[in-house]
């Protein structure tokens, strides 16, 4: 049989920390990853580098680039799209199982400490620190729901939505907008609306992907 990797975890926190800086745009779209400059900047060998960046490279966050090397991929303007089509129905279904669920004491504290998290942001929160509060907000919607399927269908998704994410929470404006529309949601799931909770999460995800889709555009044009 083939000897264990003896380093698992020392690979997932040399992913983590690689999709977080994928995610929040440390490291941009486009730019070559070189694995001994980047084992230096982490404190850690090659080897979990390299493993790190081939698991990345099947969710398609890196591309192959030269000789044993790596870049970060583009977002692709219709794969966001089509990836935020299937987010709503999604996030639509959980809205709804999640409002027929609103007397679960401990998914409702949980929702409501993850939308007093977020609409606690101010101009000095971070890009990384407004997609953690985000994913934090769905995900306690996904648990009040009920269904663990939705949150299995989901996951893998998650470092692609990471990435769309930090293309309109970085715009200062969609910061507020984006959490008082977080606010509608949990407010019809709370008061057990399962039809209102429907809508607005169905709403929010088709805006989002609206957003990211056209500043996505607007980038390549103004590349061209």
């Amino acid at each position: 049989m083939i000897p264990l990797d003896p380093l698992p975890n020392l690979i997932d926190q040399v992913y983590a920390r690689i999709l977080e800086a994928i995610s929040d745009r440390t490291l941009q779209p486009g730019q070559r990853i070189r694995q001994n400059e980047l084992a230096d900047r982490l404190g850690v060998s090659r080897q979990p580098v390299s493993h790190a960046l081939h698991l990345l490279h099947r969710q398609g966050l890196v591309a192959k680039s030269g000789r044993r090397g790596f870049e970060v991929t583009q977002l692709d303007p219709a794969r966001i799209r089509q990836l935020y089509e299937v987010r709503g129905a999604i996030d639509a279904l959980a809205a709804r199982l999640a409002a027929e669920r609103a007397g679960d004491a401990a998914g409702r504290a949980r929702l409501e400490a993850a939308l007093a998290a977020g609409r606690g942001i101010d101009g000095k929160t971070t890009l990384a620190e407004l997609i953690a509060l985000d994913v934090a907000f769905h995900r306690a919607i996904y648990r009040l729901a009920g269904n663990p399927v939705i949150e299995e269908t989901i996951t893998p998704q998650w470092p692609h939505m990471r990435r769309s994410m930090a293309t309109v929470l970085s715009e200062l404006d969609y910061r507020g907008s984006a959490w008082a529309e977080h606010a509608d949601i949990a407010g019809h799931i709370l008061a057990g609306d399962a039809k209102a909770a429907e809508r607005a999460a169905l709403a929010h995800a088709q805006t989002a992907g609206r957003m990211t889709e056209e500043r996505l555009r607007a980038t390549e044009e103004a590349a061209a």
